[in-house]
């Protein structure tokens, strides 16, 4: 007869390795949709010398965080139910310049065809009652395993930098008061979200002044040729009939 000791420890070793494998999945989900960010981000800043992404983040919630939720929610505890209803296990969060600067690269992330748009919530255009104000979306990242392709969810968030400093005292006073914050410190917050949507609007629209002037042409302008090696000039002009 076999020890139950024995098969204890080796059903817990089997839970370990499954628990690990799952968790894995969701770094490796991050590692892949933050290489898709970085792509965008490089190519910005050397092709057109401007990065609309000032600052990507990323992070897993921690087992424990993970368990609190289920049970909030009444989810069994167990790998298939969690997997099946809690998507914001693994999160990456943008903050681009400007307002349309969101938009534009979630259009950017989502048009790619591996891809997968699970959940859409825009609490830029419809704030929450707070004021809290970003661009939520739930992804699916195709991961290459040794033996199969997962899918896996993520929580992308994009918001602006003012959106991102007011989320970021928000979130330190709810912990500060353990969520029962004061009547007038909730007031002002919504006076604080209001004013960095002032913000966000204003330099929205002197980034669009900006732009105007100059893309208008400059007496003083001249073209400049790229410096780039004479055999790959002129490898290009044969390529192009010149």
């Amino acid at each position: 007869m076999e020890d139950s000791s024995a098969i204890s420890r080796t059903d817990f070793a089997e839970l370990r390795t499954e628990f690990s494998r799952f968790m894995m999945l969701y770094q490796f989900g991050i590692a892949e949709l933050m290489t898709k960010v970085n792509i965008l981000k490089d190519e910005f800043t050397h092709i057109n010398q401007y990065s609309p992404i000032e600052h990507v983040a990323s992070r897993v919630k921690t087992p424990e965080s993970i368990m609190r939720k289920a049970e909030r929610l009444g989810i069994p505890i167990t790998i298939e139910d969690i997997s099946k209803n809690i998507f914001d296990i693994a999160g990456v969060r943008i903050t681009c310049s400007f307002i349309s600067d969101t938009y534009r690269i979630a259009e950017m992330l989502t048009s790619q065809s591996d891809l997968r748009v699970i959940e859409r919530e825009d609490y830029i255009a419809n704030p929450k009652p707070n004021g809290y104000k970003s661009l939520h979306l739930i992804v699916e990242v195709p991961v290459f395993m040794s033996d199969r392709v997962s899918y896996v969810p993520i929580e992308l968030q994009i918001r602006t930098i003012a959106m991102d400093f007011w989320a970021s005292l928000e979130h330190k006073i709810y912990y500060k008061y353990n969520r029962d914050v004061p009547a007038e410190l909730l007031d002002e917050l919504t006076e604080a979200a209001a004013a960095a949507h002032r913000l966000d609007v204003k330099m929205e629209r002197l980034n669009d002044e900006f732009a105007k002037i100059k893309a208008l042409p400059h007496p003083d302008d001249e073209s400049v040729e790229l410096e780039l090696p004479t055999q790959f000039l002129n490898a290009l002009r044969l390529q192009r009939g010149l």
